[in-house]
This record gives C-alpha cells, sequence and structure tokens, in this order.
C-alpha cells in the first residue's frame, strides 16, 4: 500500500531542498540580472515560487487564500533582489510549507478540498508544489548556464 504521506512530505521536502542549492550556488549579482527585455531575474521567480507555496499552503491548511494577481508574470518588489533577500524570503516560505505537508495525516490528504479551480485534494496540491518547484529550478539551472556555470549543485 502507498504511503502517500511519505511521498508527499519528502516530495516536497526534496523539491525544496533542490531549489534551494541551486539558489545558494548562484551569484549575487544573478538575483536581479536581466537577460533581455522580457526575461524574468532569479528574484522574480523566487517571488513567485514564495506566491505559489504561501497560497497553495493557506489553501491546505483551509485558510482563505489572498487574491491571485491578474495580468502578466509575477515580477518581484524592487527590494527583493539581494541573494540574502531572495534566499531568505524562500527559506522561510520553505519552512512553512514544509511544516504544513508535514503536520498531515493520508486521511487529510486526500479528503476532498475545493480551491477555485474547483475539486482537487491536498495530495494533488503538494504535488503541484513539488512539480512547480522542479519547472523553476530548471530555469534556475538554465541561468546558471548562462553564466558560465555547467555544474551540479545538488546533494
Amino acid at each position: 500500500m502507498l504511503d502517500i504521506q511519505k511521498i508527499a512530505s519528502q516530495g516536497v521536502a526534496r523539491s525544496l531542498s533542490i531549489f534551494l542549492q541551486d539558489l545558494q550556488a548562484l551569484p549575487e549579482d544573478a538575483f536581479c540580472r536581466s537577460f533581455g527585455p522580457t526575461t524574468r531575474t532569479v528574484a522574480d521567480i523566487v517571488y513567485e515560487v514564495i506566491m505559489v507555496n504561501d497560497h497553495v499552503g493557506m489553501i491546505i491548511r483551509g485558510e482563505k487564500p489572498f487574491v491571485w494577481p491578474e495580468g502578466d508574470f509575477i515580477r518581484a518588489p524592487q527590494e527583493f533582489c539581494t541573494k540574502e533577500i531572495v534566499i531568505g524570503g524562500f527559506e522561510q516560505s520553505a519552512a512553512k510549507i514544509r511544516t504544513t505537508v508535514e503536520a498531515l495525516s493520508g486521511g487529510e490528504l486526500e479528503e476532498p478540498i475545493q480551491t477555485e479551480d474547483g475539486e482537487t485534494n491536498r495530495f494533488e496540491r503538494c504535488r503541484f508544489i513539488t512539480l512547480h518547484l522542479w519547472y523553476h529550478s530548471g530555469q534556475l539551472n538554465f541561468i546558471q548556464t548562462l553564466l558560465g556555470d555547467a555544474d551540479w549543485h545538488w546533494q
């Protein structure tokens, strides 16, 4: 029998860890560097990841989530730009979502919940967080290669 609590908590924890390692490997000047007029910065990507983690966490905990901003890609505020601030913000968000997921039982993960997109369950939301983190981790990896770093930084 599948232990969905273990699958959910380990999946979220591993993706949070990989994402953090990718952030830590980037140089300070990468965080607010633009690679073109339509590209997002590392800070922009991390700001969105934090918003998604926080939004999904609120839904999982049964809280009323904030209204998702309409429009184009999420952009970080100007003050969210240094490596220290960006990583600190991510670490706070990561700790909160990790704690939320680890506290859920298998039964709670399978219970139906309502989202703005309709009915789902907490396990699916955990899976979404994991996939979302991996997706953006790939973007961080691409930025690493643009900066001349082709090493793997995952442990």
